[in-house]
């Protein structure tokens, strides 16, 4: 069996940041506005702090402005509902991020229904979840994004592939499934009731890994030649690096193409959050030079 190609996404997502950049410089100079993104970060959560942290300093890179919002964990939701009212209003911001998980006391769909979807680059919220599935304009989830547009860069095809997708949460999964179903994939959806679960993988011409369980898909559940795409990243006692959800030394002996993990998926997220946020800055602006034209 040859080698099967790693798909890159640091070097990806680092391609993707230098578009970026260029495009914040080019809005800024035709029409006088920086894309800022704004980031409410609420809760205690060393790896919430962590995550908004890498962001905005990727902003700073990319030429995006950023600015963090923390509360407490004894902050109220009506206190968060507040602070995001503001910010939707704000014409001068672009882009709101709402750092999840929020505190376990707060209603995180309800919050997240209160979101501006123009302003959603986080692309998590029911309403841009919505949109997707309905086939309308919209920012999509940035991690699955981020696998379709690395399977692109790649030119590996996906229409008329079956892809299954092993998980479902509503920030990765299901917006995956959606995404690969508009790229005319056909999509089988994997969870912990689905039975025989190995024999289902086998038959995928890509299979992507979105469950956060280590190592749980191994080499015997991949069909020769497969794509392999895995989201995961778990902190695995003993081991230096975090552990993804595809066993990648039995995987990579028979796939075609394979994510390492860490650093594929991962800086993938956030150059997708990157773009997003440029685009909603490029689209604000053409709403107001449309609205002084009359």
């Amino acid at each position: 069996m040859t080698e099967p190609l790693i798909l890159d996404g640091a070097a990806t997502a680092k391609t993707i940041r230098k578009e970026v950049a260029a495009g914040a410089k080019r809005l800024l100079e035709t029409t006088g506005v920086t894309p800022v993104l704004a980031a409410i970060l609420a809760g205690d959560d060393p790896a919430s702090a962590t995550y908004v942290d890498m962001k905005s300093r990727a902003c700073a890179r990319a030429g995006i402005g950023s600015s963090v919002y923390p509360f407490s964990s004894s902050s109220t939701q009506s206190e968060v509902e507040a602070c995001l009212k503001e910010l939707n209003d704000d014409p001068l911001v672009h882009g709101i991020l709402i750092q999840h998980p929020l505190p376990k006391h707060m209603d995180e769909p309800a919050v997240l229904l209160q979101l501006d979807p123009e302003k959603d680059v986080d692309g998590i919220a029911p309403i841009s979840i919505g949109r997707l599935a309905s086939g309308l304009p919209g920012f999509h989830a940035c991690t699955p994004a981020g696998m379709i547009e690395l399977l692109k860069r790649y030119n590996l095809p996906i229409a008329g592939k079956h892809a299954v997708v092993v998980g479902r949460s509503v920030i990765l999964g299901k917006p995956l499934a959606l995404l690969l179903l508009a790229e005319n994939a056909t999509v089988t959806i994997c969870h912990s009731r689905t039975p025989n679960l190995a024999e289902v993988i086998r038959t995928a011409d890509i299979v992507c890994a979105c469950v956060g369980s280590p190592e749980m898909i191994t080499g015997d559940m991949i069909k020769p030649g497969a794509v392999v795409l895995d989201a995961g990243g778990v902190k695995v006692e003993g081991r230096d690096k975090v552990v993804g959800d595809v066993h990648f030394e039995s995987a990579s002996k028979v796939a075609g193409a394979i994510t390492p993990v860490p650093g594929s998926v991962g800086p993938m997220t956030i150059a997708m959050l990157l773009a997003n946020t440029l685009t909603a800055a490029e689209n604000a602006a053409s709403r107001a030079q449309s609205a002084l034209e009359g």
